[in-house]
C-alpha cells in the first residue's frame, strides 16, 4: 500500500506546477487528508496548465467597417489594419471587427481604438488598457435653460489629475465597499483609498460633460464621458502581470499587449468579478455628478441610461474585448434602460442610438469620431496659429470651458474625423440607427492642466 506523504510548495514546483494562489489550499487538502503519491497526482490534475499555445500563422479573419474618402483617412486605415492583422494572430482569438472610428493606439499588434476582438475563454487586459469601463451617461433634465445646468455642473464635478480635495468627497456605498474588500485584485489599502477620492471625478483627456438639447423634444439633457480612474488603472496593472505570468507559460510567441488570463483559472475568476466591480464603482461614478446637478438645479430627472464602451464583455464562453467600440447587443448590458450613446466633438450633436447584431459588427457600433492623426500631429499642423485663435474659430456659438482655464487644442472638434464620415459609415455597415440627436450648447473639459501643473510651476521658477 503506498504511504501517505507530506508535501510543501518546493515539491510542487518540482512536480511542473509554477507558483500559484491554488498552492496553499492544495498543500492544506493533501496535507490534512494525508493523500497517497497516487492521490496527489490525480488530485492535482485539476490545476495542470493548457498545452502551449503557438501564434496563427495568418490573421483570424475580422470584418472592417470602414473605408476611405482621402489619403489621410486611408494612411489610417491603413495603419489600423497592420496592427489588427497581428491581434488577430494571438491564439485564443475566434473573430474580430474595426469600426468606423478606428485609429492605432500603440505599437504594431495592440488592438486599435474602435477594435473588437473576441476571444475563446480568455480575458485580455491589455484589450481593455487602463482605462476600463470608459462610458457615457445621459440625464434628461425636461424644461430648463441649458446654461443653469452647465453652470450647476461646472460647480458639481472634477477634472484633472487625482481624487477630490477632503471635505468635497462622494460617500462610497458600505455595499460597494465590500465588494472591494472581497476582491483580491482589489482590497489593497491604496484601491480602497483611491475608491473613495476618485467618487466624482472624471479625469482629463478626451473625457467630458455636455450639455445641450434633444433634437426631438426640446429637452436639456446632460452627458457625461469618463472611465473608471484610479481604480481601474490599478486593476489594470495587476492584470497585466497576471496576464504576463500565464504568457511566458503558455504562449512566449504571443505579444506582451495580448497576454490573457484563462477565465477558467482562480486568477481570471477573480478578474472577471473585479471587472464587474469596476463597471459598478464607474456607474455610481456618473450617478453621483449626474444627481448633485439635479438637485443643485432643482429639477427631477425625466429619463437615464448609459452604457460602457471600453470593457470586455461576455456571451457563454466568448469574450467580446471592446476597445472603444458602443454595445449593441442588450445581452451585454445586463442594466440596460434606454438607447446608446455616440458622442462625436464638442461642435456635433451626441447621437442616441440603438441597432441589430449582425455577422459582421459582432453587436457593437462606434464608440465617437476618431482621429487620423495623432494629438502630437494635430498640434503640429496648426502651429502657425495661437491656441485661442484656433479655439475662437472652432468653438463658435458653443459654451466651451476648460476646467483647468487652459485650452487643449487636441480635444477640438478639429482633431477629430469629420462626424458626417462616420455616420455615413454607420448606415453603410449596419451599425444602428439614430433614434434622437442632443444638439451642442457646450461643454468642459480638463483642458491642459499639465501646463500649469506643480512640477511644471517649479521649473519655470527655477529658470527665473
Amino acid at each position: 500500500m503506498e504511504q501517505s506523504m507530506r508535501i510543501t510548495g518546493h515539491d510542487l514546483k518540482a512536480m511542473g506546477y509554477p507558483p500559484a494562489k491554488w498552492y496553499r489550499k492544495a498543500l492544506e487538502h493533501i496535507n490534512e487528508n494525508g493523500l497517497t503519491k497516487t492521490e496527489i497526482e490525480n488530485y492535482l490534475e485539476q490545476f495542470k496548465l493548457p498545452e502551449q499555445k503557438f501564434l496563427f500563422d495568418q490573421p483570424v479573419p475580422y470584418s472592417l467597417n470602414i473605408s476611405a474618402e482621402t489619403e489621410l483617412e486611408r494612411e489610417n486605415i491603413q495603419k489600423v489594419k497592420e496592427t489588427m492583422d497581428q491581434v488577430m494572430r494571438t491564439p485564443t482569438v475566434i473573430g474580430g471587427a474595426v469600426m468606423p472610428d478606428a485609429c492605432p493606439a500603440g505599437p504594431i499588434g495592440t488592438i486599435p481604438v474602435g477594435g473588437i476582438v473576441a476571444t475563446k475563454n480568455t480575458i485580455h487586459p491589455g484589450m481593455h488598457s487602463a482605462d476600463i469601463c470608459c462610458s457615457v451617461m445621459l440625464t434628461d433634465f425636461g424644461t430648463i435653460e441649458p446654461k443653469q445646468v452647465l453652470d450647476a455642473a461646472h460647480e458639481s464635478t472634477h477634472f484633472g489629475p487625482g481624487g477630490r480635495p477632503r471635505g468635497h468627497q462622494f460617500q462610497l456605498p458600505d455595499e460597494l465597499m465590500d465588494a472591494f474588500k472581497a476582491n483580491e485584485f482589489l482590497c489593497d489599502p491604496k484601491s480602497l483609498s483611491i475608491a473613495r477620492e476618485h467618487l466624482g471625478t472624471q479625469g482629463d483627456g478626451n473625457h467630458f460633460l455636455f450639455v445641450g438639447q434633444s433634437g426631438k423634444t426640446g429637452n436639456t439633457m446632460m452627458i457625461t464621458h469618463h472611465g473608471s480612474r484610479g481604480p481601474g488603472a490599478r486593476l489594470y496593472a495587476k492584470g497585466m502581470t497576471i496576464a504576463e505570468r500565464y504568457r511566458k507559460l503558455l504562449s512566449p510567441e504571443t505579444l506582451k499587449q495580448n497576454a490573457w488570463i484563462p477565465y477558467d483559472s482562480e486568477e481570471g475568476q477573480d478578474y472577471w468579478d473585479a471587472l464587474q466591480v469596476i463597471r459598478k464603482w464607474t456607474k455610481l461614478n456618473h450617478e453621483l455628478i449626474h444627481d448633485a446637478v439635479a438637485k443643485k438645479i432643482e429639477k427631477e430627472v425625466q429619463d437615464r441610461y448609459w452604457n460602457e464602451h471600453n470593457f470586455v464583455f461576455k456571451d457563454e464562453d466568448t469574450f467580446y474585448h471592446a476597445k472603444g467600440a458602443t454595445p449593441l447587443d442588450k445581452s451585454f448590458m445586463p442594466d440596460i434602460t434606454g438607447p446608446r450613446l455616440i458622442p462625436m466633438n464638442m461642435a456635433e450633436p451626441v447621437l442616441i442610438v440603438e441597432g441589430a447584431t449582425t455577422d459582421t459588427n459582432l453587436g457593437f457600433a462606434p464608440h465617437g469620431a476618431g482621429r487620423n492623426m495623432s494629438r502630437t500631429q494635430h498640434k503640429r499642423n496648426l502651429e502657425d496659429l495661437s491656441d485661442l485663435d484656433i479655439f475662437r474659430k472652432e468653438t463658435r456659438d458653443l459654451d466651451i470651458r476648460f476646467y483647468s482655464k487652459e485650452i487643449d487644442i487636441s480635444e477640438l472638434p478639429s482633431a477629430y474625423k469629420p462626424a458626417s464620415v462616420v455616420r455615413d459609415q454607420m448606415t453603410e455597415f449596419k451599425l444602428g440607427q439614430v433614434l434622437d440627436e442632443v444638439i451642442p450648447y457646450g461643454s468642459i473639459m480638463a483642458g491642459d492642466w499639465q501646463k500649469n501643473a506643480p512640477w511644471r510651476k517649479k521649473k519655470r521658477r527655477r529658470r527665473n
